[in-house]
């Protein structure tokens, strides 16, 4: 009997505001202080369910990438906060400087990320990593590599993607951890004769239920941060060829929930004057970006309604506009 096929789910082009959401509420920090100091302040609030041997997911981008998270600022943490912890990156499915284990080395030489170890976990093989309640996967290829480790700190510079509208925590480990060749394909072609050929609503879920995978093999010892600077609508997989920025950098958020901070930094970006978010939001609702959040809800993965805690404040609540109203037009730095 042949199996059928999922059907995906739909609605991934409309926002859903706060007021418009339901449920249980989990704990979001915010930092305007876009610096190395200020990551590290976030961090602590965040780092406790981090032991043994730590794994950093990071992207660490293709040659001389002009917006991902400065290396400096990481290389603080390593030298004061996580001591002995490894940055874990996959190779690319698609053909560029981090397309081979030999490619990707010398792109983390030019890009310095030379200051702590970096394993590529998928140059030695490949696991999979079982998806409990996906109707995709039963289980997705991942870089074999990250069995080795006992927790994850899933550091994501947040900005749009080309296919998945955005990019935050979740679409850093669930396309970031699986494996170029096996992995990555399952998630972007799958039975399709194209490299690119799933898209929108089907696209996130596959990609969502890809980042349960990682979550569930090692929670509870997995936390977030997300990094709202240099938000091009474009990936960092697309290096010096990403689209000029023009959203306002906003700070940074941090939590223990995946679904909150990836939603609050959505939510942040919906925040700001139409005047300054429209790139942004167009290439999210366009790819129909907003099936990543609504999915993992469904998925169990967190909650969507959150409280942001300012910690520039003594952790005290801060609304949404609050927390953007000042912002300036981007610039270069």
């Amino acid at each position: 009997m042949t199996e059928l096929r999922p059907v995906a789910g739909k609605g991934g082009e409309h926002y859903i505001a706060p007021q418009q959401r339901s449920g249980a509420k989990s704990i979001v920090y915010f930092t305007k202080d876009l610096s190395a100091a200020g990551l590290q302040r976030i961090f602590q609030k965040v780092k406790a369910p981090l032991e043994g041997r730590i794994a950093i997911k990071l992207h660490t981008g293709e040659q001389h990438g002009p917006n991902i998270i400065p290396r400096p600022w990481v290389q603080n943490l390593t030298d004061h906060d996580l001591k002995g912890a490894t940055i874990v990156e996959t190779n690319t499915f698609y053909e560029g400087d981090r397309y081979t284990t030999e490619q990707h080395l010398e792109t983390l030489k030019v890009n310095g990320w030379t200051f702590c170890p970096v394993d590529i976990i998928d140059a030695e093989g490949t696991a999979d990593f079982p998806v409990k309640g996906g109707k995709w996967f039963k289980a997705v290829s991942m870089g074999r590599d990250l069995l080795n480790y006992d927790s994850l700190f899933v550091l994501t510079h947040f900005k749009g993607h080309t296919m998945g509208g955005f990019g935050g925590s979740a679409k850093n480990i669930g396309i970031g951890c699986a494996d170029g060749r096996i992995g990555k394909k399952q998630i972007h072609q799958g039975d399709h004769p194209g490299q690119w050929d799933i898209c929108e609503e089907e696209f996130m879920e596959r990609m969502m239920e890809s980042a349960k995978a990682v979550c569930d093999h090692f929670a509870p010892h997995i936390t977030f941060v997300n990094v709202l600077r240099n938000m091009s609508v474009s990936c960092d997989c697309e290096g010096t060829a990403a689209a000029p920025v023009v959203t306002p950098n906003i700070g940074i958020l941090a939590s223990t929930d995946i679904l909150a901070v990836d939603q609050a930094s959505v939510d942040l970006v919906y925040a700001l004057k139409p005047d300054q978010h429209h790139d942004l939001v167009e290439r999210i609702e366009s790819r129909h970006g907003h099936r990543q959040t609504t999915y993992m809800k469904e998925l169990g993965m967190g909650n969507d309604c959150y409280t942001l805690l300012d910690i520039d404040s003594n952790d005290a609540p801060i609304s949404l506009a609050d927390a953007v109203k000042d912002v300036v037009p981007f610039k270069a730095e």
